[in-house]
């Protein structure tokens, strides 16, 4: 499932809200509100909602239906086009990890191997959030001066919270002063997904709360606020044999980075050809694999990727077609995660674009 990048996607959603784009496909609750507050549930998959449709009740009788994401579906990638308002190939935010300068650079860390300086956020993400407008951000206190948030959320205002009261609050205060439109994001659904997965009471509990905090949040918006929620993206269950080594592989690969569902092979000097033919036979039923030429010429990214931005792509491409994820012997510790994202599944790639009018 490719990204619909022409029409109803996350990078769409700021440039509708804010640009004067068609908002058409939002739904109508938004279209004519005084105010709007763009709530985003980090790793909420549309088909999750769906199938646990009875523990969120106030989501589920909300307006609208499921969009797409980005390629790769992931965090860092999809929070950056939100904000921006941008595809993955004009931002160049490209998955969890990417190749900047020679390094494997962690994005949601910001950080690189062995403690050395990482790059200047503005060197990776130099696009301003939200069209360049002065937007208040409500998100955890915690990611306030991270690398992240000054390379994705460069120029917003940011007000912290430590619990989802505060969040809350924040949000109503500032819709009461008069803000037409405010970004709250909440992770939690997405950590518990990592940590337990998607087949466990902790990961059922998460989804009724989240649908009690959308409810909140309801019930402090006057009647002429909407809220619109989405996410960045969904989620397969891992279980700990679903993570798959790759030997065979190895020989020919200088250094892997990505996700785990979206891995980027870097192939030694000379050895990109025999890498992509190489992973197409190990690995070709178990994912989509391509080369970085591919990966642009079929539109994965978008469109205008320029200077730096192609070399963050891996020489090939390994896109998990199934329950599979792929280990980076430089990040074993990946393997403990319980699910996980990035390709091009439906369950990762279609999140909820559900609206609603405040009820206060």
């Amino acid at each position: 499932m490719l990204p619909d990048l022409e029409g109803a996607s996350v990078a769409a959603l700021v440039p509708a809200l804010l640009g004067g784009g068609d908002r058409a496909w939002l739904p109508a609750a938004v279209r004519d509100a005084r105010a709007v507050v763009l709530f985003v549930l980090d790793g909420l998959g549309w088909r999750s909602l769906r199938e646990h449709r009875e523990r969120m009740p106030t989501l589920d009788a909300m307006e609208g239906g499921p969009i797409t994401t980005v390629v790769p579906s992931t965090t860092s990638t999809a929070l950056t086009s939100i904000a921006t308002g941008l595809v993955p190939a004009r931002h160049g935010v490209l998955g969890y990890r990417m190749v900047v300068r020679g390094e494997v650079l962690n994005v949601l860390r910001w950080s690189v191997p062995d403690g050395r300086r990482p790059p200047d956020p503005f060197d990776v993400q130099r696009h301003p959030a939200f069209l360049g407008r002065d937007v208040p951000v409500v998100t955890k206190s915690e990611f306030r001066d991270s690398g992240f948030t000054r390379a994705h959320m460069r120029g917003a205002r940011f007000h912290g919270w430590s619990s989802t009261a505060v969040l809350v609050e924040h949000v109503a205060r500032l819709v009461g002063a008069g803000e037409r439109f405010v970004y709250a994001y909440y992770p939690g659904v997405d950590s518990v997904a990592h940590e337990f997965g998607l087949r466990d009471g902790f990961y059922a509990r998460e989804l009724a709360l989240a649908d009690r905090l959308v409810a909140e949040l309801l019930d402090v918006l006057p009647e002429d606020a909407a809220l619109l929620v989405t996410s960045d993206h969904g989620q397969v269950h891992l279980d700990e044999d679903d993570w798959r080594e790759l030997p065979e592989l190895e020989p020919l690969v200088e250094r892997m980075a990505g996700d785990g569902r979206f891995r980027y092979l870097h192939a030694r000097p000379g050895a990109a050809r025999e890498l992509r033919e190489a992973a197409e036979e190990v690995v070709g039923r178990l994912a989509w694999v391509r080369s970085r030429a591919e990966v642009l010429d079929e539109g994965w990214i978008g469109v205008g990727a320029t200077g730096s931005v192609p070399g963050r792509l891996g020489d090939v491409v390994l896109a998990s077609s199934g329950p599979t994820a792929f280990v980076d012997p430089a990040l074993r510790v990946e393997t403990r995660l319980r699910s996980g994202h990035g390709s091009l599944t439906a369950d990762e790639m279609l999140v909820p674009l559900l609206g609603a009018r405040g009820r206060r």
